[in-house]
């Protein structure tokens, strides 16, 4: 039978034996190529997050535009300001010829956690719904810009 002697184990294992773990500059080094690759790869996946919120307002403003297009045949109309697009999922007093809900679920919020703004008779159209994007504020440029439904 073969003995393997402490010798033998430093030679295969290149440590001591009974000494386990990384040394400080193994440690150093992962660290070093783990906040390079964060570095690189977060600026990126921040922008797309930003341009998904984008598109995912400008999917639900269509959507939207559809339920009212359904609710139009059904009343003769589009809900009013006043009413607002609580008419696509709650019928409004007045309104007899309802044949909602025209939306699944309650109008969601817009991706920024703000609600759509909507106007009947709008300046741009029958209607008008927007969101006022990441800042909030009407108008802003590229990431904060306004989405509208025009």
């Amino acid at each position: 039978m073969l003995e393997v002697t402490a010798l033998d184990k430093r030679k295969k294992y290149g440590k001591e034996p009974g000494s386990a773990g990384f040394s400080l500059i193994e440690l150093l080094v992962v660290l070093a190529i783990i906040g390079l690759i964060v570095g690189l790869v977060g600026p990126k996946v921040l922008n797309y997050m930003s341009s998904s919120r984008t598109k995912t307002a400008g999917l639900q403003l269509q959507g939207f535009r559809q339920a009212l297009d359904l609710y139009y045949l059904d009343v003769g109309r589009y809900p009013t300001s006043s009413e607002s697009l609580a008419a696509l999922t709650t019928q409004p007093a007045a309104v007899d010829q309802w044949k909602g809900p025209y939306l699944k679920t309650a109008v969601p919020a817009d991706p920024w956690g703000q609600p759509y703004r909507y106007r009947s008779p709008g300046e741009h159209g029958d209607f008008d719904i927007y969101s006022l994007g990441s800042d909030g504020r009407e108008g802003g440029s590229g990431d904060a810009a306004d989405v509208t439904s025009w």
